[in-house]
């Protein structure tokens, strides 16, 4: 199957693409689409993350559970949407503990392609939704694709740093080689969380972290 995605994650991935769960997947996709049905991201997106963060340049892994499901919000990353739509919840209170553990000011911009071009994976379990529904495609074969990735970069990276928030995200915790990377968990940034993931402090240990590693620290100021 011919899937659009940066050459080194096409390379590392090409297994995925043409075993049959991909292949039900990608159909039931084009489906959805005919039958008038609204999928966000748009197609062109889906993969945006990957080729913004090369697999030799991945640093830092951002684990979210599916796209945002409103007009205009989805990018294909991880809890980033466009400049100029309003920050969801969850977004706001990645800033409010940025801003109070880094002491960052920020601007006001709500799109991360900063941190992805400084090797922040953004990835979400699944990477499509149904406009209106909420993790609508968390069956269709995404999270069968997305655990390949993470154990992708367990394998092939050194000393990356796993954020993952929310039970959903530390459940991905065996997929990853904790010998060679670095895990850090708190609590969802969503306010369901009731504000639990404040004070969780993982951009400045991300960064000391990246520091040890002799690797560049991430700028997290929009």
């Amino acid at each position: 199957m011919n899937v659009r995605i940066e050459q080194s994650w096409a390379q590392a991935l090409a297994g995925e693409f043409d075993k049959p769960y991909f292949v039900s997947l990608a159909d039931f996709l084009h489906s959805e689409k005919d039958s008038g049905k609204v999928i966000y991201p748009p197609g062109s997106l889906i993969f945006r993350a990957f080729d913004l963060t090369p697999l030799d340049k991945v640093k830092v892994v951002i684990l979210g559970q599916d796209p945002y499901h409103g007009p205009g919000q989805a990018m294909g990353l991880s809890f980033s949407v466009p400049d100029g739509i309003k920050a969801p919840p969850s977004l706001v209170n990645i800033f409010k503990e940025i801003s109070s553990d880094m002491g960052i000011p920020m601007s006001g911009a709500t799109n991360l392609e900063k941190w992805a071009r400084q090797g922040v994976l953004l990835l979400n379990a699944s990477l499509t939704v149904e406009s209106g529904r909420a993790n609508s495609h968390k069956d269709i074969g995404w999270q069968i694709f997305t655990d390949a990735v993470i154990k992708c970069v367990s394998d092939n990276c050194n000393g990356v740093v796993f954020l993952l928030w929310g039970n959903f995200a530390r459940a991905k915790k065996e997929l990853i080689d904790s010998g060679r990377h670095h895990i850090l968990e708190a609590a969802h940034p969503s306010p369901l969380a009731g504000g639990a993931f404040f004070g969780c402090r993982h951009f400045s240990k991300t960064n000391d972290i990246l520091l040890k590693e002799g690797k560049a620290p991430i700028d997290w100021q929009l």
